[in-house]
């Protein structure tokens, strides 16, 4: 274990945190460190430490300064991704609401990787759906261009090492980079709408939003255990507006849903998710409740954007999008592209 990394591991055991001096060393040592057992211990003692909103905000600002940039010309894009490790299991939302963002006229750029802490990341389902998302960046960028939506694979975007992605898989609950992961996006998205694992990282997460510069986004807990917009139960958010943030909780209701009907799939493979995306997106299951919850968080992502003026109106933008079959055309347009 490199000199470091065993400094840092004994001092989140003793309830410590990274030092401003050290966050580039640290950073640096986690991306080259060979030795997975060393990585593992380090990255468990910090999550059972948690994480600070310093400790968040260094380090995204040490990734994001690293990354390679997908450069375009669309003036605002959007980005809506959960952080994971969340208690409760669906499908993957996220990714099944950025097919119906874009369709309903709002550029998304979403950024996301293999599952880490999870039966199922949005890469693994994308690929199900016949989207080759580990492609050259000119071409992700394209895709953007071209349709208004575009998936960016992680390793593509960010040097890390599969060393530590082995270290991360090893390790029972979520490590700082699952938080950090989804504050750096390489499109520069303006507005996020961003599902956090745990209630503790709401408002903590939007502070380092607001100190990244985030035009306008949500940080959202469904307080089931949900890191998404819940359909089922409360969501806690904290808003940011231009530097400003407003905390509340909205429910189903907010967005003119009505009864849920209770078969909302849970504990989902890449398969299954991805079988229900295609359903969803194809008007297959219109008012059942895998569409109202992939709807209710593309609404949301919809009204931080400013396409609509209420989430009522956003919702019925979102469904708009899978009803006339535009949805359904993004999923076509990309997966196309990957024959």
């Amino acid at each position: 274990m490199s000199e470091i990394l065993r400094h840092y591991t004994n001092e989140f055991r003793s309830g410590r945190d990274v030092s401003p001096y050290d966050a580039e060393a640290v950073f640096a040592e986690m991306i080259s460190c060979t030795d997975e057992d060393a990585l593992a211990a380090m990255l468990e003692a910090w999550a059972r430490k948690g994480t600070t909103e310093d400790e968040l905000f260094r380090f995204a600002a040490i990734m994001r300064s690293r990354m390679k940039r997908l450069e375009h010309q669309i003036p605002s894009v959007t980005d809506i991704v959960g952080t994971g490790g969340s208690r409760s299991k669906t499908i993957n939302v996220s990714t099944a609401a950025a097919f119906v963002i874009a369709a309903a006229g709002v550029p998304v750029a979403k950024h996301g990787n293999r599952a880490a802490t999870s039966s199922s990341g949005s890469s693994d389902v994308l690929s199900l759906l016949g989207i080759d998302v580990d492609v050259e960046i000119d071409a992700t960028g394209d895709d953007l261009e071209r349709h208004g939506l575009c998936f960016m694979f992680a390793p593509r975007f960010h040097s890390l090492s599969p060393v530590l992605a082995a270290a991360r898989r090893r390790v029972e609950s979520p490590t700082v980079f699952n938080n950090i992961g989804p504050l750096c996006n390489p499109a520069s998205a303006s507005h996020h709408v961003i599902g956090v694992w745990d209630n503790t990282l709401v408002r903590k997460t939007a502070r380092v939003l607001t100190r990244l510069g985030s035009e306008r986004s949500w940080v959202v807990f469904g307080t089931e255990g949900l890191d998404e917009i819940s359909l089922t139960a409360p969501t806690n958010v904290a808003e940011i507006d231009e530097g400003t943030i407003r905390e509340f909780s909205v429910s189903a209701s907010d967005f003119g849903v009505g009864p849920i009907d209770g078969d909302l799939p849970l504990n989902c493979t890449a398969r299954q998710s991805a079988d229900v995306i295609r359903s969803v997106l194809a008007n297959e299951l219109a008012g059942r409740d895998a569409e109202k919850l992939v709807l209710i968080n593309a609404a949301a992502a919809i009204y931080v954007a400013g396409r609509a003026g209420s989430l009522t109106d956003a919702y019925k933008a979102a469904e708009s999008a899978v009803r006339d079959g535009s949805a359904a055309e993004k999923l076509r347009q990309l997966s196309d592209l990957s024959i």
